[in-house]
């Protein structure tokens, strides 16, 4: 019998990764007296931008995840419709509804980075990272490090 392909999810892991030293960054910056407020700024801004790279790979793996391992046919290119799928096959532990916002965060930071969206996003970020890491380790079978 033919052994299906494995997936490598290594540039998920990878900006999973990033995102998550980011963020613990960004939840230590009030103990960081010597940062402006400039550069505190800029940490805020990076974990946006490593939110988007991370979501971005992860709803590809995902949709990868889900036709070649699953073996679903005609699985949408787009992010909703894939966490739509993964919640119909028992993928997403904390349910489709905190993917879908994390979708909406998404779309609006893509946008503009505004103080109220960026806010928005950042209030999601612990919530992300977790799930991320869940799906993560639900996809690979192996533990997170």
């Amino acid at each position: 019998m033919e052994r299906k392909p494995m997936i490598d999810y290594e540039k998920f892991a990878k900006s999973l990764k990033h995102l998550e030293m980011q963020f613990e960054n960004f939840e230590r910056l009030d103990d960081r007296d010597n940062l402006t407020e400039l550069d505190k700024e800029a940490v805020a801004e990076s974990v946006i931008q490593r939110f988007e790279t991370c979501y971005d790979t992860l709803w590809k793996h995902l949709k990868r995840h889900l036709v070649k391992e699953l073996g679903l046919p005609d699985v949408a290119n787009s992010p909703k419709p894939v966490f739509r799928s993964a919640a119909e096959n028992g993928l997403l532990r904390n349910g489709l509804e905190r993917w879908l916002r994390y979708a909406d965060a998404r779309t609006a930071t893509s946008h503009d980075y505004s103080g109220e969206k960026a806010k928005d996003c950042l209030v999601l970020m612990e919530a992300f990272v977790d799930d991320a890491i869940d799906l993560y380790q639900t996809l690979t079978g192996t533990s997170w490090e």
